[in-house]
């Protein structure tokens, strides 16, 4: 007698759901294991399973290997730091403000989880989890932030009345991914330094002035002038009540 292909097909889908749901209790105890040990600490496959209450065996049945299962801890990391950080990258504030808000929202983040900032870092810093010919998770972030950040500026250019050449919105993208960058590397520099003395509201004060300072040098070349006091929406409104007066002259 023949199982009916609906029946067949519930059970799948429950027996998916049951492999997710296990994969996620995994990724989750490699996570609280990470958190606990401290940044840079060797972890192994046995805590992790020991926390997830499954053995090696099991754990092994949901990831290729180990650089699989790292490759999920460190996008499972990351998708929680992109939550956090990405909703705040927004033209509400002055410039100054926006970026004190993304700078101080990662510097705060990586402070509470020193060891998941190393975790997620590795794949930049030291080739860990990088998929063969592609980047590894905090690379393909880290393109998806300095696109957004790229997006933003080219819009926040727009409403402040500059223009923009071809090649002016071509340089967006490398410049957005070098502030990304830069930001980055003076953070991770922070954690890992042997004896830091800035406190982490000086960093993010250095940090965003340094932002601030290359993002008006370039706005300047685009033929905008930030007033640094005023709102970016403020800033907008004079534009727009300027482009009107002029086109009833």
């Amino acid at each position: 007698m023949t199982t009916p292909t609906g029946a067949r097909d519930g059970r799948q889908a429950r027996w998916d759901q049951h492999k997710e749901e296990r994969r996620q209790q995994i990724i989750d105890a490699a996570i609280a294991v990470v958190e606990e040990s401290g940044p840079g600490a060797e972890v192994h496959v046995q805590q992790i399973a020991q926390r997830a209450g499954l053995s090696r065996t099991v754990v092994y049945r949901h990831f290729e290997d180990r650089a699989d299962l790292d490759r999920a801890v460190q996008t499972k990391v990351l998708d929680g730091f992109w939550a956090e950080l990405l909703p705040q990258i927004t033209l509400d504030g002055t410039v100054p403000e926006i970026v004190e808000r993304v700078v101080g929202t990662y510097v705060h983040w990586a402070v509470a989880h020193p060891a998941l900032h190393s975790l997620a870092d590795h794949d930049v810093a030291h080739g860990g989890g990088r998929q063969e010919g592609g980047s590894g998770p905090l690379e393909q972030g880290l393109e998806r932030l300095a696109g957004q950040i790229a997006q933003v500026v080219h819009l926040g250019a727009v409403a402040l009345g500059g223009e923009l050449s071809d090649e002016d919105r071509a340089s967006l993208d490398p410049l957005a991914y070098g502030i990304v960058g830069a930001v980055f590397s003076s953070v991770r520099r922070w954690l890992n330094h042997p004896d830091p003395t800035l406190s982490p509201e000086a960093l993010i004060r250095l940090v965003s002035q340094t932002v601030w300072f290359g993002i008006d040098g370039h706005a300047r070349r685009f033929g905008v002038q930030i007033d640094p006091d005023r709102t970016v929406e403020e800033i907008a409104g004079s534009v727009v009540a300027g482009l009107l007066e002029i086109s009833t002259q």
